[in-house]
């Protein structure tokens, strides 16, 4: 699993598999789903993330475990 975040547009996008994106959707405003050949969720982007987070969380040092 991957994840980076762009602090000038504050998106957090997470890679769940290396499998190529065919298409994406919009579930939620800001909410972005990414999908496989096989309708399987590879990615999400979250719009805003910051405003969606807990107050203590810093995405300029975020891991993923």
């Amino acid at each position: 699993m991957k994840s980076r975040h762009d602090a000038e547009t504050d998106a957090l996008y997470v890679r769940f598999a290396d499998a190529p994106v065919v298409g994406s959707e919009e579930v939620r405003p800001g909410l972005i789903l990414d999908f496989d050949a096989d309708g399987r969720i590879v990615a999400v982007e979250i719009l805003g993330a910051s405003e969606h987070l807990s107050s203590d969380a810093d995405l300029r040092h975020m891991t993923v475990a």
